[in-house]
C-alpha cells in the first residue's frame, strides 16, 4: 500500500483499487489529534484504517508529539495500542469523528 503524506494539509492518504482512504489530523498544543478516519466501504475490512492511523501516530512520536484522538476509530486504536500512550482529545464524541 502506497501511503502519501500531505502534512501541510493535516492529511495522510492512500488509494486502493481507485478508492481514496485517509486520516485527517490537527497538530496543536504539542499533540497530533486524529480528527477523522475515512475508508470507503468498497475497500473496508483490509486493515487500511489501522495502517493510516499507525502512520499518523508513528509520525507524531517521531516529532515528539502526544497522540490524541477526536475520531472514535482512532480512540479505539489507541486503546488497543497502549505503547503509544494516547488519549482521547477534548473534542472526542462517542461514535463520531470531529471532521
Amino acid at each position: 500500500m502506497n501511503i502519501e503524506y500531505h502534512l501541510d494539509q493535516g492529511l495522510i492518504e492512500t488509494t486502493v483499487n481507485g478508492f481514496r482512504a485517509f486520516v485527517k489530523f490537527r497538530i496543536a498544543d504539542g499533540a497530533l489529534d486524529i480528527r477523522s478516519t475515512v475508508v470507503p466501504k468498497e475497500i473496508g475490512g483490509r486493515g487500511i484504517a489501522a495502517a493510516l492511523v499507525k502512520e499518523a501516530y508513528d509520525y507524531a512520536l517521531k516529532q515528539q508529539l502526544k497522540c490524541t484522538a477526536a475520531c472514535s476509530y482512532a480512540a479505539v486504536w489507541l486503546e488497543r495500542h497502549p505503547e503509544y500512550h494516547g488519549t482521547r482529545s477534548a473534542d472526542y464524541k462517542e461514535g463520531a469523528c470531529a471532521i
